[in-house]
């Protein structure tokens, strides 16, 4: 089997030797050019498996190269070498279609990760199996045309390094996404690690992240690894982003500019090889002009950005999904598939679903408990029709909380009871359910102290 090959275009020859040197020791072929041109004519008279060029060159610099290969309809993994803390040109490679970025002076170590990644996704796409047959785990299921183009964008972004953040209503599968990127990525082997940003209490979040050393501070008996660092050749996965507070973000903004971590009570930082996604429900762009969210930081988790469809967005899908997660519900139970009346499968097509997929499987795992084995029946679904918000809760569909039945203004005062209780009910489970029963976080969302809180929960019965 050939050796790959990578070609080094750089007009230093004291840099092309060193990398030579380098990649030479991890049994890989290269091939030099000193401009433009020069790679140009490289390119296209041989394959390679991976092109890192400079940024500043004689006839041109590294964006030009990047932007040829990818007017050439090329799939050659393409990795730009920028001046120390000019982060905003490898933004702009990255936006361009590069693989990564690495900073001088050049840190072999970080070289060599970055080498070894393209390298094996130069492999992946050289099998014969395409990379959607090996995901393992939950699929992205639908056939509309929304999902097949949301299938086609997660495999090209999978190819690159650049961080993407995941935009998208409540519920439509924001994690989802980004675990399908991984998995179709070379990181794949590595670890996924999800952090939900807002159900980490502010005081604690540092040390979450970054990780600690023992004695550090009252209660640090040991040294701790944080969560940034336990992503380790994997992908770090930052949900609620905007929940971050300002001082985290301009720490984290650290970690991807340096791609470094400092734990708490260290005097060094620490190299860290981790691809950086996020996903948020609000629109960071609004928060950004509001003040509450870094705009430099918007531009670096921004690079690559996708949005997850609302399921009222591919409607023709919601049929489909039924059926699925209905046979996914029987399979969990034991018990046979239920089927949908055909007046029941019409009120969930005509429904536009505020709580999307999520709510879906709600209503279903509901309804099968309801129907009692039989046939699910329109009223077994129970279909929300009047909005209820918590207080401080986001004003638009993706942050809506349940919504409980109309209360008729002469409905009996016991009748009138049950019913708010079960509209409270709902609103606390759906609130647990989005910050992942943390009851601290879920008790913010909903407005109310977390003592209020733990009084509803007892009262209501919920465990």
């Amino acid at each position: 089997m050939p050796k790959p090959t990578v070609l080094i275009v750089d007009d230093e020859p004291d840099l092309v030797e060193l990398v030579s040197l380098t990649l030479g020791r991890m049994n890989l072929e290269t091939a030099a050019a000193g401009d433009l041109a020069g790679a140009r004519r490289a390119l296209s008279s041989r394959s390679f498996d991976l092109c890192l060029t400079d940024m500043r060159l004689p006839d041109g610099d590294g964006l030009d190269l990047v932007e040829w290969i990818q007017q050439q309809n090329s799939r050659i993994p393409v990795a730009v070498i920028t001046a120390h803390g000019n982060v905003e040109c490898a933004v702009r490679a990255l936006k361009l279609g590069a693989f990564d970025f690495v900073s001088k002076p050049l840190d072999l170590g970080v070289l060599r990760k970055l080498v070894a990644s393209a390298i094996k996704l130069s492999e992946t796409e050289d099998a014969s199996e395409p990379p959607t047959v090996r995901l393992r785990g939950p699929q992205l299921l639908g056939h509309s045309n929304a999902i097949q183009e949301l299938r086609e964008l997660i495999t090209r972004v999978a190819r690159s390094q650049a961080p993407v953040h995941i935009g998208g209503e409540s519920g439509t599968g924001k994690e989802l996404v980004a675990r399908l990127i991984h998995e179709t990525s070379p990181r794949r082997d590595g670890p996924f690690v999800p952090v939900n940003c807002g159900a980490i209490p502010s005081e604690l979040m540092e040390s979450e992240l970054f990780g600690h050393r023992r004695g550090s501070f009252t209660g640090a008996v040991s040294d701790k690894i944080g969560l940034i660092q336990s992503a380790e050749g994997g992908t770090l996965f930052l949900d609620e982003v905007a929940d971050l507070p300002l001082h985290m973000q301009v720490k984290l903004l650290r970690v991807i500019q340096e791609k470094s971590v400092r734990p708490v009570g260290d005097r060094r930082e620490q190299p860290v090889d981790v691809r950086i996604l996020s996903a948020t429900h609000k629109d960071l762009h609004e928060l950004v002009a509001q003040g509450r969210f870094r705009e430099d930081l918007f531009y670096r988790v921004n690079v690559i950005e996708i949005h997850v469809p609302a399921l009222r967005e591919h409607a023709e899908d919601i049929s489909d999904l039924t059926d699925i997660l209905l046979q996914r519900l029987a399979n969990r139970t034991g018990l046979p598939s239920p089927t949908l009346s055909a007046a029941a499968r019409s009120a969930l097509q005509a429904y536009s679903f505020p709580g999307n997929v999520r709510e879906l499987e709600n209503i279903l795992e509901r309804a099968v408990a309801l129907c009692g084995g039989g046939t699910i029946e329109t009223q077994d679904l129970q279909l929300r029709t009047t909005p209820v918000r918590a207080s401080g809760a986001d004003t638009g569909s993706a942050g809506a909380l349940p919504m409980g039945p109309r209360i008729p203004e002469d409905s009996p005062g016991g009748v009138l009871a049950d019913r708010l209780e079960n509209v409270e009910r709902e609103a606390i489970l759906q609130a647990l359910e989005q910050t992942r029963y943390n009851k601290t976080a879920a008790a913010k969302l909903l407005g109310m102290t977390f003592r209020a809180l733990r009084y509803r929960l007892k009262k209501l019965g919920i465990e």
